[in-house]
């Protein structure tokens, strides 16, 4: 199966197979060990680590020491992006138990989510910071900004559970009826690594929102998902 005329080297020949396998199902059971594909594919030990490795780099495959090579999990938590969406729901409507640990929840002063909500840089804001947990593992840690006028009618608010959104409609008045978001891959910080429990090997999805109801801007959010556990897609027609 492998062609030792060719150019390609004989680790990017087995990564190129063994991607092949797996779109087949042929490792529903278990990832073979590295004994396994050098025996198979008959070559060195350090060819098949390198083919394993290239698709550990892709996200095909987890290696952990002591253990052996695992399929990667494909992510619980698919979320379109074609409206706006509550995380509290995403997590319930997958027969999971939802609930946050409120972080902080305090004054704050931050001319860069002031301006985002199209207030003055120095305008008074409320700061919450969450960490939200599906069944037992984190998923997020989410860090919003809102104006003191909205934020402050929140303070008896229990928001270790649901959506925050629905807290600002049931003490403010305000129904979210759209926004943006911006999202990128990132490393993340130390702190943020350890309260979301990230395994080294994956990313961090950063979230950048602005919520409004109707023309007025409610909440700046910043976002931190763990990439392993939530992934977000689009439909085009």
């Amino acid at each position: 199966m492998l062609d030792r005329t060719s150019p390609l080297p004989l680790w990017a020949q087995i990564a190129d197979d063994l991607r092949a396998r797996l779109a087949r199902n042929e490792f529903s059971e278990r990832f073979p060990t590295d004994e396994d594909l050098v025996r198979e594919y008959a070559v060195s030990r350090q060819t098949v680590r390198e083919a394993v490795r290239r698709l550990e780099q892709a996200g095909v495959v987890e290696r952990h020491r002591g253990r052996g090579t695992f399929l990667r999990p494909t992510p619980e938590f698919e979320q379109p992006l074609q409206r706006i969406y509550s995380l509290a729901h995403s997590i319930t409507g997958q027969g999971l138990a939802e609930r946050s640990t409120v972080l902080r929840f305090e004054p704050a002063h931050d001319p860069a989510a002031a301006a985002a909500l199209g207030l003055e840089r120095g305008a008074a804001l409320t700061f919450i910071e969450r960490l939200r947990i599906a069944g037992e593992q984190p998923l997020s840690l989410e860090r919003s900004w809102l104006p003191e006028s909205i934020g402050s009618r929140l303070t008896g608010e229990d928001l270790a559970h649901g959506s925050i959104y629905e807290a600002i409609a049931r003490q403010a008045g305000l129904t979210v009826t759209g926004g943006s978001e911006r999202i990128r891959a990132i490393k993340g910080d130390a702190r943020t690594r350890e309260l979301l429990k990230l395994p080294r090997s994956e990313v961090v999805l950063q979230v950048e929102r602005l919520v409004l109801a109707g023309e007025k801007a409610v909440e700046r959010r910043l976002s931190a998902m763990r990439g392993d556990r939530f992934s977000l897609t689009a439909e085009w027609r």
